[in-house]
């Protein structure tokens, strides 16, 4: 359909370069640059596939090397300062900090590990992982930030969309590792410290802001796109799944890497399709308004009345802060810091923070996501006390990835339908993802034989559905002026449950009951020797600690339920369809302006002509 347009010579080739510029200037195109972002961002979720190296070639025991994961969550997770740097500078600066953190971090880490510098203290190796893993919410607010305030009215399914990619990234990455270095984890750290950063570095300047136009077709290009994801996320789970039955060889590797990168690329075609169709109608709109043909010896220049020129202007694209409201009355940060405006407003930044439903959402976030993200770190570990083989660990961590994926999507879409058609709240859904969660941390918690499969599962999917949940309650309660940094700092729960739950409480009883076992051996740890558990014991009060701590998080989120109820049973999307049928409004009123202005200077000028 796009070819056969553009046949036809010199005209169809400027109609193809016209049509190109529209496609790389548009929502669309901006919205596959970050799906490729996303896609390659997720390093943080594969730390169990190179822990074991950083921990044998450095001699770190266990304690030791959950202080490194929980500096990689406290940088994953606080982006704060890439919410406020986003407040007065486009996306594009946000990137290129974060494309030049994540190199730094991971080569790094990389040149300690191959032992290429002097073995660094372990604070500059939590230095490093924290710098490196905080790249990652510099690419989520540069780029998903963005995607969120290009598509309001999408919100919940461009979270579930970018976000499902994050969770995809895991096995993404692990399948080009294998093609490109093969069975090295060295390696794996070489390539986490350059390939995002390449793909940030090509995409800088398409991500930006760009002026809201209603598209009415715009869910089901979404779910164009949702679909092709479900392709590429059941193509990694069958070739995983091949992959731990069969030994590959190095080019094997090579063809299921290129399946996979083809895969990620399918959504441009999507995006050609449907900026083709904008084009057409821009095209079309532009031929309606030149239809008055006039023949002078000296036509005269077009001018537009001052009032027209106003409106021209105002329709040009906003600052990347700026409000697309126009001139408003101003509320500094530091007023009415406690009275905050009604839910679905736009809360100053500090009204937000100091609200009692952010510290609701704070306190279960910190409990739930706390805890599937402490099982989803010591995966490696839990799975080698309980005696799986290495290639299975592998498979745990894939598992956790594609079900990680699978939970942003359902969350993202499924929410945001569910809320259109029965006005169910998130929150509601937030609490089911959080009280599913326990049934994996009791698999891992009694090791049942062959569990941690189901587990893996369980904890990936669970996982991956409290992100999109969360980050769209905080934009629908507290509005979306400042929703970069309230995004960002909804993310620091993160970490906190990271530190509580996986350093002082696992990392802890998992050294202690190591040393109990060396003890009973009759053996004396020397210094730098690791510390290896063996056992379901292992983790077991571990999880049985981090059971109560989701029952209570779920407990906790019930009142938010209670809070909100009557704001999700109202309209919480009516602004911004008022706010885009205005813009709409306005774009027609500017078009007969202009078509006035023209018909009648055009009249003007052949009289003139004439009487000549």
């Amino acid at each position: 359909m796009v070819g056969d347009h553009f046949s036809g010579g010199g005209c169809g080739w400027r109609e193809m370069k016209s049509f190109g510029l529209n496609l790389i200037i548009g929502r669309w195109f901006m919205l596959f640059a970050s799906l490729l972002i996303m896609s390659v961002c997720g390093a943080t979720y594969i730390f169990g596939l190179y822990s074991n190296v950083i921990k044998a070639s450095l001699g770190y025991d266990q304690t030791t090397l959950n202080l490194l994961s929980f500096s990689k969550d406290l940088g994953g997770n606080v982006g704060i300062l890439s919410g406020l740097i986003n407040e007065v500078t486009p996306p594009w600066v946000i990137l290129l900090i974060g494309a030049v953190m994540n190199f730094f971090g991971y080569f790094m880490i990389w040149l300690a590990v191959t032992g290429r510098t002097a073995k660094p203290h372990v604070w500059q190796m939590c230095v490093y992982i924290c710098l490196g893993a905080n790249s990652q919410s510099f690419a989520d607010t540069g780029a998903l930030v963005t995607c969120v305030k290009n598509f309001p009215e999408s919100r919940g399914s461009v979270l579930g969309l970018l976000k499902s990619y994050v969770g995809l990234s895991g096995a993404i990455l692990t399948q080009l590792y294998y093609a490109f270095y093969g069975d090295n984890s060295t390696a794996l750290i070489l390539l986490i410290a350059w390939l995002p950063a390449a793909v940030s570095f090509v995409f800088l300047r398409t991500i930006r802001i760009i002026k809201i136009v209603r598209q009415t077709n715009e869910l089901r290009v979404f779910y164009n796109m949702f679909f092709i994801s479900l392709g590429l996320a059941g193509f990694l789970m069958v070739i995983i799944i091949i992959q731990n039955r069969l030994s590959f060889n190095r080019i094997e590797y090579v063809g299921s890497a290129s399946v996979v990168t083809i895969l990620l690329f399918f959504p441009l075609a999507v995006v050609i399709r449907e900026d083709f169709k904008i084009w057409k109608r821009k095209k079309q709109a532009l031929n309606d308004v030149s239809q008055i043909k006039v023949v002078t010896e000296n036509p005269a220049a077009v001018e537009l009345a001052p009032q027209t020129v106003t409106v021209v202007e105002s329709l040009q694209p906003q600052p990347a802060g700026g409000d697309p409201k126009g001139p408003e009355k101003h509320v500094g940060c530091m007023e009415n810091i406690f009275k905050p405006p009604d839910r679905g407003e736009d809360y100053t930044i500090l009204q937000a923070l100091f609200s009692i439903d952010m510290l609701i959402l704070f306190i279960a976030t910190t409990c739930g996501v706390g805890g599937t993200l402490t099982a989803i770190d010591n995966l490696g570990q839990i799975g080698n006390s309980l005696g799986y083989p290495s290639r299975s660990i592998t498979t745990f961590v894939s598992l956790v990835s594609i079900w990680n994926y699978l939970g942003r999507t359902v969350a993202g879409f499924a929410s945001e339908y569910l809320l259109a058609k029965y006005k169910m709240p998130r929150p509601l859904l937030f609490t089911f993802v959080i009280l599913f969660s326990c049934v994996g941390h009791i698999l891992i918690a009694f090791a049942v034989p062959n569990s941690l499969y189901f587990a893996s599962v369980i904890i990936g999917f669970c996982f991956g559905a409290q992100w999109p949940l969360m980050y769209a309650i905080i934009s629908e309660v507290f509005g979306l002026k400042y929703y970069s940094t309230l995004y960002n700092f909804g993310s620091v729960a993160s970490p906190v449950g990271s530190y509580i739950l996986n350093v002082r409480v696992a990392g802890h009883l998992y050294d202690k009951e190591a040393l109990k076992q060396m003890k009973a051996l009759g053996r004396i740890r020397k210094p730098g020797e690791d510390l290896i558990c063996t056992g379901g014991q292992c983790y077991r009060m571990a999880f049985l600690i981090i059971i109560a701590n989701t029952l209570f998080g779920f407990l906790v989120y019930c009142i938010l339920i209670f809070r909100t109820r009557k704001f999700y049973k109202s309209d919480i999307y009516k602004r911004f369809r008022e706010e885009a049928k205005a813009a709409e409004t306005e774009m027609a009123s500017t078009s007969k302006q202009v078509q006035s202005k023209v018909t009648t200077d055009a009249a003007t000028t052949t009289t003139t002509s004439s009487a000549k």
